[in-house]
């Protein structure tokens, strides 16, 4: 590969993965054996109610270099990957699900396109095994969509945040601390020289995935509100629209009732339209009630995330989401006798 020294780090957010974390670890380390490449992984455990914790200590037994980031409680994927990558120190990072539906495998031939000169290199779905056809097609909407509000920001289509960053990209990336975080949209905010490698998703190599419809869901509304202000120039047309039908009706029932006469009392209809006016204004609100609501998470300026503990034990240990939260010293004074 022409490569002189290279420290590779992977991120690998964890939330009840006690089952697949040891198999992860097994293959992502044997794909990871290159001729000129140091490997660190960084696995970020995202308040897991399960053992995912202890067999994340038992893999810093390994003869490779393990970080284990152990959050204050279950913060998200989301935030548990942005955890991760804020205590990453490589040259290049490669995000990554723990189970094993991206394939390690696939994480030379992404060295390999980083060494023609790009900085970022991302996986794009060619099938998905083991998902639902509900899901596909939900997904493929979801980012036919995305693509057409994102604005200036392009969302690659069957992209998810397997991917190899440079330093270059990642700091850019690291600077965006905004608390409603929709990584595949900041991913692709920061730009670069980037190129896309296809491969075939797996199933999950062992339990269910997390993520329900109601979460996905979700998670689409923290992407159409993060890159989009669509939502509320639709909310103006629309009660444009409402306006507009009801000038017009009002102005029909005036001019029936003048040159005809109107023997009914209307009562039907006039429920009809304060119900319609009445939910598109609920509506609206609702929209830009969610708009209001991010804003006032902005103004607050939390941390991102809290952290438990950092395995093993270093200089930058008790760190939050922006600054260090304790220092060693700090919290050496605070222990007890």
């Amino acid at each position: 590969m022409g490569i002189v020294s290279l420290l590779l780090s992977i991120v690998v957010p964890c939330y009840n993965e006690q089952s697949g974390i040891a198999e992860f670890h097994k293959r992502t380390k044997a794909a990871c054996k290159i001729d000129g490449i140091e490997l660190e992984i960084v696995y970020v455990n995202d308040g897991s109610s399960d053992e995912t914790l202890n067999r994340l200590r038992e893999l810093m037994n390994d003869n490779v270099s393990v970080t284990v980031v152990d959050l204050s409680r279950n913060y998200g994927k989301e935030i548990a990957l942005s955890a991760g990558l804020d205590h990453a120190r490589g040259d290049v990072v490669v995000p990554i699900d723990a189970d094993l539906q991206d394939p390690p495998e696939l994480i030379p031939e992404m060295i390999d396109k980083h060494c023609e000169g790009y900085n970022v290199v991302y996986a794009r779905r060619r099938s998905r095994a083991g998902e639902s056809w509900l899901k596909k097609k939900t997904a493929a909407l979801f980012y036919r969509a995305m693509t057409r509000v994102g604005g200036k920001v392009e969302l690659p289509a069957n992209v998810g945040d397997f991917r190899l960053m440079d330093r270059k990209s990642l700091d850019a990336l690291l600077q965006l601390r905004e608390q409603h975080r929709f990584m595949k949209g900041l991913f692709a905010v920061v730009g670069f020289r980037q190129i896309a490698i296809e491969y075939d998703r797996d199933p999950r190599f062992a339990d269910e995935t997390k993520w329900s419809y109601w979460k996905l869901w979700n998670l689409s509304l923290e992407a159409i509100t993060s890159f989009t202000i669509l939502p509320l120039k639709l909310s103006t047309y629309l009660g444009l629209l409402v306006a507009m039908f009801a000038f017009i009706y009002g102005a029909y029932i005036v001019l029936k009732a003048i040159f005809f006469g109107d023997p009914v009392d209307g009562f039907p209809s006039l429920i009809a339209i304060v119900t319609l006016i009445g939910g598109v204004q609920l509506m609206v609100l609702g929209v830009i009630g969610e708009y209001l609501g991010r804003i006032f998470n902005e103004t607050k300026r939390r941390p991102l995330y809290f952290v438990q503990d950092v395995l093993p034990k270093s200089e930058s240990d008790q760190s939050s989401g922006t600054d260090a939260a304790l220092t060693n010293d700090t919290e050496k004074a605070f222990k007890c006798d």
